[in-house]
C-alpha cells in the first residue's frame, strides 16, 4: 500500500513538473496591466470568435488591456495573431475590429493570420514580423507558457496577464486545468524550438504600424 502511495505522489510530481517550471521560470517576466512596462509592440493571441464572428469574452479582455496599453503609451503598435484557415473563420481582422472600435488606429495594427497555436505566433512574431521585443497579452492561466514560448523564439518579452476568474470562473478553471497537459508540449517546443508549419517571407506590418503616426 505505502509503495503504490509513494509512486501516486511521484506521478503528480513528475505531472505537474512542466507546469511548476514554466510558472517558476517566467516569475520575473509576469505583471498585471497596471505595472506593465513600456514595449514597442503588443501581441495579442487568439482567443476564439463567437458565431457571430465577434472576439469572444476571454478574447475581448485581452484586447481591452492591448487597448488600454495603447493608449497609455506603453505599446506604439499591436499585433494580432490567430486562425484564418478557412474564410468563414478570421480572427485576425475581429480582432483589429474589435482594437478599432476600441480608439486603436487600424493602422497601428498588424495581423498574423497563421497564428494557429502559441508558438507559432511567437516565432512567426520573431521571424516573419521582425518584433524583438513586445508584450505579450493573455489569461493568466496562459500566461507563463505563452512567456516562455515567445522567450525562447528570440523576443524580449514582458508578460501581461487577465484575471478572468470573476467573469468567466468556468473557463478559467478549465484554462489552468488544461495547462497542465499543455506545459509537457510548451516545454518541449521551448527547448527544442521546431519549425512552425508555417513561415513564408518577412511582412512589413509591424514595422508599418510602428512607424505610422498615432
Amino acid at each position: 500500500m505505502r509503495t503504490w502511495l509513494v509512486l501516486c505522489v511521484l506521478a503528480v510530481l513528475a505531472g505537474l513538473a512542466p507546469f511548476t517550471w514554466l510558472r517558476v521560470t517566467t516569475l520575473d517576466q509576469r505583471t498585471e496591466p497596471g505595472a506593465a512596462q513600456a514595449k514597442p509592440v503588443a501581441i495579442v493571441l487568439g482567443a476564439g470568435l463567437r458565431p457571430d464572428g465577434t472576439p469572444t469574452t476571454l478574447l475581448a479582455r485581452r484586447l481591452d488591456i492591448a487597448a488600454r496599453l495603447y493608449h497609455a503609451e506603453r505599446v506604439d503598435a499591436v499585433l494580432v495573431s490567430g486562425d484564418n484557415s478557412i474564410a468563414a473563420y478570421n480572427e485576425p481582422d475581429a480582432m483589429r475590429a474589435y482594437l478599432a472600435a476600441a480608439g486603436v488606429p487600424r493602422r497601428k495594427v498588424a495581423a498574423d493570420y497563421a497564428g494557429f497555436s502559441t508558438w507559432e505566433t511567437c516565432v512567426r512574431a520573431r521571424r516573419i514580423f521582425g518584433v524583438d521585443s513586445a508584450s505579450v497579452i493573455t489569461q493568466h492561466f496562459h500566461l507563463p507558457r505563452a512567456v516562455k514560448l515567445c522567450s525562447s523564439a528570440g523576443i524580449d518579452t514582458q508578460g501581461v496577464g487577465d484575471s478572468s476568474y470573476r467573469v468567466r470562473t468556468t473557463a478559467t478553471v478549465y484554462g489552468y486545468a488544461r495547462e497542465v497537459p499543455a506545459a509537457f508540449l510548451g516545454t518541449f517546443e521551448a527547448l527544442t524550438r521546431p519549425e512552425p508549419r508555417f513561415l513564408g517571407p518577412r511582412e512589413p506590418g509591424v514595422s508599418e504600424a510602428l512607424e505610422a503616426p498615432r
